[in-house]
């Protein structure tokens, strides 16, 4: 146990883009990665999911995967059906410690990882903002 705090020491986004529809729940399929932990862990304080363009019903995952092997399913995000114009705003959503205190802040140890699906194959960015321990 630390007899000092500890602070973050370096500032980490991670962000991809998702689009190739995947219904599974059980980590398997097409996941892409979001953001990896640093060397000592990384604490994650924001999840952000923008839509690039128009969506229908479905859902965005978010999963933990533990740098090996597993994907462990971490939040379903439920996706409106929406179409952007100059008065109706794309699909978005975000999470932070705040807003969301029993998801964040959420910290990675050494080798994990924050990957995102679609349930639909519509596009969508997905960024993490967090810092290294």
């Amino acid at each position: 146990m630390a007899l000092t705090p500890q602070f973050a020491a370096t500032p980490r986004i991670g962000a991809a883009i998702i689009s190739a529809a995947n219904a599974l729940r059980d980590g398997t399929g097409t996941i892409p990665n979001i953001l990896t932990a640093g060397a000592n862990g990384t604490r994650v304080r924001r999840i952000a999911i923008n839509a690039t363009g128009t969506t229908t019903g479905g859902m965005v995952r978010i999963f933990l995967h533990d740098g090996a092997s597993a994907h462990h399913l971490l939040l379903e995000v439920p996706v409106t059906a929406l179409t952007p114009s100059a008065t109706v705003q794309a699909f978005a959503a975000s999470y932070t410690e705040s807003i969301s205190p029993e998801l964040l802040p959420l910290t990675l140890p050494t080798g994990w990882s924050i990957r995102a699906s679609t349930h639909n194959a519509e596009s969508f960015r997905v960024s993490c903002e967090g810092a290294d321990l």
